[in-house]
């Protein structure tokens, strides 16, 4: 995918070699999850929030239950009267907290980039527990002035088909008739047209490019692409062992005992679902590409160590989490190589790479590809600037855990993307998760410029941040391969270990992401699933955060008794005029409080001089920290308060008191946290 100034681009998730994508997946997780390293010794996460694993009917049990309740949780969010609540996805913790994710739609429209997830407390009733509380991809409340077009659909395709053909299209398809919809992604809704065109791009690729234009001005506001890139004897894996189904002589490549997974031979075609293999006696290729079910093997394979993964280790059965299959295409076109996700088949689907001898169906591809899809079905990180790397990111991820649980011997996990396929002809993998620079174009470290590059090289942050996350800076040996992984700041991090890293990821992924996530809101992100799993302020929680800043992303918080910052980044609607709001923070720290506790407060308020700001003691004590002011119409409070709480023990929940104590004017918690 190319990228034009001031422009972004959604989702293209293929295995693209060279100048174009390089979306690949990376590998993944052991067996059962991943154990550290002898003489590594990491926390266990808390098992309350671990997730719960739902069946497929116990799934949707919870979503009829969020469907019943849409309108009582729009009214609790104070959302809008032209505003309605869709469920997308619903995941359960251990413990019993549910987190529902949101679509929305505005007059019937549906709203693209005002997702949101919605946390509620157990409850022994399906009206849904105590909200606990909701992460926004978009704070601004949905309303556009009026929901009459002022430009004609006909035009608003013609556009799209222009940026089709800009893009390099090979094939340019009709496109779809034009749907009216809240553009709300860039924070200020607008009416618009989103337009998709078919057809192939520059590569071969199919397309679905999705255009989205101002239905006012006619001006283009966003566009993405929404393919994304990236017994039997199996040419990577060695002989394994494969789920079909039938008997004698026909058997088929169908796994009944993962949602009827299929995997399908399209004969270097490039449309259509392709037939289904079948075999007389059940056993399937010959480990050579010149065999047609060798890498239906290979992907059939590497479906079903993915689904495997995501089932035993986070809970989800299937890419949806419905118990739904989704089905592989192998033998795409001629000597392609890439291989893509695509949600409108529910999909992936391989080349045959340099040749037609290397095809794309090794385990961390699969894992990766199939990953999209569950990135499409929680968080939808759009597929352009920072979201978009990670996206890619998070494929790398979960490619990686695949591969590392599947424990193949003939592909043993590691760090490296698309190692196996040699898609260069050098023998060189695709990426480097230690050191991503090292393939000449991925960014090891944040910097303003990221956003600006192609997602799978903006997609090194993550993977670094990852890996160092998982093992650890500096160099070390791990399963053969030599890894030396620097930090930004030149100071070491220490890893949680493969396991846990993953577990803060999916939770991070599935419960606090939304499409517009940047690094700053993964970070966000990935602190408040710490928190859940191993307290705020852990050593567990510190070190995520402190990884973060190894990639130059927020700064390192010190880490001493117990842990030294204890933060919230729960969001707190804050009534006009009304009764005040609390948000709790719970302390495991020893002692007495410092006679100098730093009280970091973030409130997003359009007249400050509103608020009274309060910090309450466990003992219940108040520490006045603001007063309100009719004449401060500044903005905003975002500033550090020093407190003297040396009378007080530091252990237990510290609340933050807000109160809005004047009309007009709104605003939110964003966040706030205690230094010790």
């Amino acid at each position: 995918m190319r990228r034009t100034p001031h422009r972004r681009a959604v989702a293209t998730g293929a295995l693209v070699a060279v100048a174009a994508m390089l979306a690949v997946g990376a590998q993944a997780g052991t067996g059962t999850a991943a154990t550290p390293r002898p003489g590594a010794a990491h926390a266990v996460p808390g098992p309350g929030a671990l997730p719960a694993e739902l069946s497929p009917s116990q799934r949707a049990e919870l979503i009829r239950a969020a469907e019943a309740g849409t309108a009582e949780t729009a009214r609790q969010l104070g959302l809008g009267a032209q505003e309605k609540l869709v469920v997308k996805d619903v995941s359960k913790d251990a413990d019993g907290t549910v987190h529902t994710r949101y679509e929305r739609t505005y007059a019937g429209l549906p709203v693209l980039g005002g997702g949101l997830v919605v946390h509620r407390s157990k409850s022994g009733t399906l009206k849904g527990g105590a909200l606990k509380g909701v992460t926004k991809a978009v704070r601004t409340q949905i309303k556009v002035a009026s929901t009459t077009p002022k430009v004609r659909p006909a035009a608003a395709e013609a556009k799209a088909v222009q940026a089709a053909r800009a893009l390099g299209a090979e094939q340019t398809a009709a496109a779809e008739a034009p749907r009216k919809v809240v553009w709300a992604a860039d924070g200020t809704p607008v009416l618009a047209y989103e337009t998709v065109v078919g057809g192939l791009q520059d590569d071969g690729t199919p397309n679905a490019l999705h255009v989205i234009t101002d239905a006012g001005t006619g001006a283009e506001l966003f566009q993405y692409q929404g393919i994304e890139n990236g017994t039997g004897k199996s040419q990577y894996s060695g002989q394994v062992t494969i789920g079909t189904s039938g008997s004698a002589p026909n058997f088929k490549m169908t796994d009944t005992t993962r949602g009827n997974h299929r995997t399908n031979n399209l004969n270097h075609g490039t449309s259509g679902s392709g037939s289904l293999f079948t075999d007389a006696d059940d056993v399937w290729g010959d480990g050579t590409p010149s065999n047609p079910q060798t890498a239906g093997v290979d992907a059939a394979y590497g479906a079903q160590e993915t689904w495997d993964y995501y089932k035993n280790v986070h809970g989800r059965s299937g890419i949806k989490g419905d118990g739904v299959g989704a089905y592989s295409r192998v033998h795409y076109g001629n000597s392609y190589s890439n291989a893509f996700w695509d949600d409108g088949c529910f999909c992936m689907t391989y080349g045959d790479g340099r040749n037609n001898t290397h095809p794309l169906t090794a385990i961390d591809v699969a894992g990766h590809e199939m990953s999209h899809g569950v990135t499409s079905n929680t968080a939808g990180l759009e597929y352009a600037n920072e979201s978009g790397g990670l996206n890619e990111a998070t494929s790398d991820i979960f490619g990686t855990a695949v591969e590392f649980y599947a424990n193949n011997p003939k592909d043993p996990g590691d760090y490296l993307i698309g190692e196996k396929i040699d898609l260069f002809g050098t023998g060189a993998p695709l990426r480097y998760m230690d050191k991503p620079s090292k393939d000449g174009n991925s960014a090891d470290y944040w910097s303003s410029r990221v956003g600006d590059l192609d997602v799978h090289y903006s997609s090194g942050v993550a993977n670094h941040f990852f890996y160092l996350l998982s093992e650890g800076s500096g160099p070390k040996d791990i399963g053969g391969v030599h890894y030396d992984s620097p930090t930004y700041d030149n100071k070491p991090v220490p890893g949680i270990g493969r396991a846990n890293a993953e577990k803060v990821w999916f939770k991070a992924l599935s419960q606090y992401m939304n499409a517009n996530t940047d690094y700053a809101g993964a970070r966000t992100a990935t602190l408040r699933a710490a928190a859940d799993l191993f307290g705020e302020g852990s050593a567990t929680y510190n070190t995520v955060a402190n990884t973060w800043a190894a990639v130059n992303v927020g700064s390192r918080v010190p880490d001493g008794d117990g842990g030294s910052v204890f933060e919230s980044t729960d969001d707190v609607r804050i009534p006009d005029a009304g009764t005040a709001v609390t948000s709790p923070i719970t302390v495991s720290r020893s002692g007495n409080a410092p006679g100098a506790l730093k009280v970091g407060v973030d409130i997003v308020h359009t007249y400050r001089g509103d608020l009274v700001i309060d910090l309450i003691a466990p003992d219940g004590t108040a520490y006045r920290l603001k007063n309100s002011d009719a004449n401060d119409s500044a903005a905003d409070v975002k500033t550090t308060y020093t407190v003297d709480a040396s009378a007080k023990a530091a252990g237990g929940t510290w609340k933050l008191r807000v109160q809005d104590v004047y009309a007009q004017d709104t605003g939110y918690l964003n966040g706030w946290k205690l230094t010790f």
